[in-house]
């Protein structure tokens, strides 16, 4: 009985060690995107769509914020709106200029994020998964730098 039990202990931890490291999907280049990746960091997630004009504008910006994240420690993610895939997804990304990386599978459901109808939308979650931010309208890599260092000082 013993030794059937360490087994279904073994097998419990196990799933619950792989249901706490779900891979994120594939990217806008059908790169799997690993939650070691992700994880236990800073996520600027961004939703966008190639109909809204303030998400065009705001896509360099983004991609600056892309930049310094690489340095400090968190990651911009993208999210279609409209739920494109695969080479729709790679071609819209490359259309726009993204040079951050694209989820192909929304992340909304793994960090209950809010739907939003309105865009462009953008949520900060914290390094444990939680949603910190949720900020309508377009943003700026500075705006978006300033309250990251906010949110990331209340934390001490």
């Amino acid at each position: 009985m013993g030794v059937r039990l360490r087994i279904l202990m073994g097998l419990v931890a196990g799933l619950l060690l792989a249901g706490c490291s779900a891979d994120y999907g594939t990217d806008q280049h059908g790169q799997k995107v690993t939650a070691a990746s992700m994880d236990g960091q800073w996520l600027v997630i961004n939703y966008w769509a190639e109909w809204c004009a303030p998400c065009r504008k705001e896509i360099p910006e983004l991609n600056r914020l892309a930049e310094q994240g690489k340095a400090q420690g968190f990651r911009v993610l993208g999210v279609n709106f409209d739920g494109l895939r695969d080479a729709d997804l790679e071609k819209a990304a490359q259309a726009l200029g993204v040079q951050y990386t694209v989820l192909a599978d929304d992340p909304a459901p793994h960090y209950s994020l809010p739907r939003s109808e309105a865009l462009p939308v953008t949520y900060i979650v914290d390094p444990e998964g939680k949603l910190r931010e949720q900020l309508l309208g377009e943003q700026t890599a500075a705006g978006l730098q300033a309250r990251l260092t906010e949110l990331q000082e209340e934390k001490h």
